[in-house]
């Protein structure tokens, strides 16, 4: 992704849309359970980028989480359809945290660090080529 790129993205219905520019920070891909029961799946994935390069357009409401630690951890998603759109957790202060799946395009990110590893279902295969950390590597 070229670093004066826009990358644009939304929710499941359209309320709820975004776009940033430049390149993500870091692709991740977190396997514990509350990335698990918020995404529906075996694992979230999320793309950080600078809070001053992105753009949010439409209503969200927010479930405020903690993380192991005790930290903030605010998940922001579409009142209409549910979609998830994106984490800010204290431990990460001026990064967005986009959940991956609600790129316009994601086909590609590629991960590259794949956290809380200890919780990981046992079908899924590590990701060649990503840092593995067994808890959170922040």
């Amino acid at each position: 992704m070229p670093g004066s790129q826009v990358t644009e993205g939304g929710c499941l219905c359209g309320q709820v849309c975004y776009r940033f520019s430049g390149d993500p920070l870091l692709v991740a891909v977190c396997h514990c359970r509350h990335c698990q029961k918020q995404s529906g799946s075996a694992f979230g994935m999320v793309a950080a980028v600078p809070d001053a390069v992105f753009d949010l357009a439409g209503a969200v409401k927010v479930f405020h989480d903690k993380g192991e630690t005790g930290r903030a951890v605010d998940r922001h998603f579409c009142p209409e359809c549910g979609s998830p759109i994106l984490s800010r957790i204290a431990a990460l202060p001026g990064l967005t945290l986009i959940k991956a799946g609600t790129f316009d395009d994601p086909s590609r990110l590629a991960p590259s660090v794949e956290v809380y590893c200890d919780s990981a279902l046992s079908f899924v295969s590590a990701i060649q080529g990503a840092d593995r950390h067994a808890r959170s590597n922040i």
